[in-house]
């Protein structure tokens, strides 16, 4: 064996094998498949890392007095709320227009929609502009890396997904909420229904899914927070590369605001991928016994081509 292929192969089964213990964490799972192709497997190695040296306990929902930084949101939600719906009567609260928000992408063609307050390193302009109060409670707590508006309208939903990064865990403050069991999120496999005035804690990397069988509109306080670490470099690490992943992924609510890299990548790949998608589309409509054929014939040049890549 040589030394490349001993290299190569380690950093093959890293990446199987932290993508294996990312899809067996808890009860509730994506297909095998999908886990392996979604975007969470690319941090499965660097996630299990944050597990490992996790200050907090590995569950679903996690105790939210464990983060009485975060009491001086729930204390002023009333004061959230008016600005929260403010900026949805005046429409503010909406999908990313230019397909340039690649963390949410999905989200928006169920309703789904957003308004930001914080991105990582600082608030948004016209956050600051339009809803100064609340930029000025969330700019109190350091360890919230992002915040933002969520809106889910009735009788919509979120497909099963998890987060791609375990850099952070997922706070939840409800603002104007159907109050009702019928509105509610899974967190591998455990619910909680939105309440006005109530919040919650939980672990974004564990499969999650939404239902607002409801009439009603569901607007939160949506935060990112820094995840607690057991070791001083592991917290250091984390917070470097958590700024430059927020740096990359600078999102706007507004076409003069900055955007990251990675997000204006995203809108050029989307641009480009529907396209195609229309293509193949339209060749399955026309070649339908084709379209299966070639199907498994590509999957079996992508593992030929890993085969290449690893013992060449």
């Amino acid at each position: 064996m040589t030394v490349s292929f001993i290299a190569k192969a380690s950093v093959l089964l890293l990446f199987l094998g932290s993508t294996l213990y990312v899809h067996l964490r808890g009860k509730a799972r994506l297909p095998v498949l999908r886990q392996f192709v979604n975007h969470s497997a690319l941090f499965a190695p660097y996630n299990a890392l944050m597990y490992l040296f996790s200050g907090v306990p590995s569950k679903p929902y996690l105790d939210r007095s464990k983060f009485p930084e975060l009491d001086v949101l729930k204390d002023n939600w009333q004061v959230i709320r008016d600005e929260a719906m403010h900026l949805f009567d005046e429409g503010y609260i909406r999908a990313a227009e230019k397909n340039n928000d690649a963390g949410f992408g999905s989200f928006f063609k169920k309703g789904w929609k957003r308004f930001y307050l914080k991105w990582y390193d600082k608030p948004l302009p016209s956050a600051e502009l339009l809803c100064p109060r609340t930029v000025e409670l969330v700019s109190r707590i350091p360890n919230i890396r992002g915040a933002m508006f969520a809106l889910l309208p009735g009788g919509s939903h979120l497909n099963p997904h998890r987060d791609p990064f375990a850099g952070s865990l997922r706070y939840h403050l409800g603002l104007s909420t159907p109050n009702s069991d019928d509105c509610r999120i899974f967190v591998d496999g455990q619910i909680y229904a939105w309440r006005d005035g109530e919040d919650v804690m939980f672990d974004e990397t564990y499969v999650h899914w939404v239902k607002n069988e409801t009439p009603q509109t569901r607007v939160i306080l949506f935060c990112d927070v820094e995840r607690p670490l057991k070791s001083r470099l592991m917290t250091r690490l984390n917070r470097s590369i958590s700024a430059f992943l927020g740096r990359a992924t600078a999102p706007q609510n507004l076409d003069d605001e900055h955007v990251g890299g990675i997000n204006r990548a995203y809108a050029w790949s989307k641009s480009f991928s529907d396209g195609i998608s229309g293509q193949v589309k339209q060749f399955k409509r026309k070649h339908p016994k084709a379209y299966r054929v070639m199907r498994p014939v590509l999957a079996v040049a992508v593992l030929t081509a890993l085969g290449y890549w690893l013992f060449v």
